[in-house]
């Protein structure tokens, strides 16, 4: 596989749905969940085209076959998606994809989407959405890890 920007997100997503019995629960931020639509919705569009050597035009079943909204139906844990509206890297509309996907199929899902902020939101974002992206993460796993609530993050 080729080495992905924003692989974080896409492995979080990609586990689960090959290996929901590994986990209690998830966190996908920032995925990539669709790899033909972020070769042209990205940024860097043409960037995956460049580095598998075929376009989503010339292969499109490799590109879906690498995605991990084609195999949403393996997702079963509980799912938390973050994901930042003004994200060029990885358009708002691939958490999206498999926040609607998980939806259709049932599935536990949580979706929040910050306004104003860009893909490096955990890193450079409004102190603010910084804190409350800790809060929404802190809180999901406190209510699927065991049960306990972890202790709140103080407010700014």
């Amino acid at each position: 596989m080729t080495k992905v920007r924003s692989y974080g997100g896409y492995l979080t997503s990609w586990l689960a749905a090959h290996h929901s019995d590994r986990f209690a629960a998830a966190c996908s931020e920032r995925a990539v969940n669709n790899l033909e639509s972020l070769d042209w919705s990205s940024d860097v569009a043409g960037w995956f085209s460049h580095e598998l050597g075929r376009s989503w035009l010339d292969a499109p079943e490799e590109y879906r076959r690498m995605s991990p909204l084609h195999h949403v139906r393996g997702i079963d844990v509980p799912m938390l998606i973050l994901h930042s509206e003004d994200d060029l890297r990885c358009q708002v509309e691939q958490a999206d994809a498999l926040f609607v996907a998980l939806r259709l199929l049932g599935r536990p899902v949580e979706y929040w989407r910050f306004p104003e902020e860009s893909h490096g939101m955990s890193r450079d974002g409004s102190p603010r959405h910084r804190v409350q992206r800790a809060q929404i993460i802190l809180d999901f796993f406190g209510r699927h890890l065991g049960g306990r609530r972890p202790a709140q993050v103080p407010a700014g």
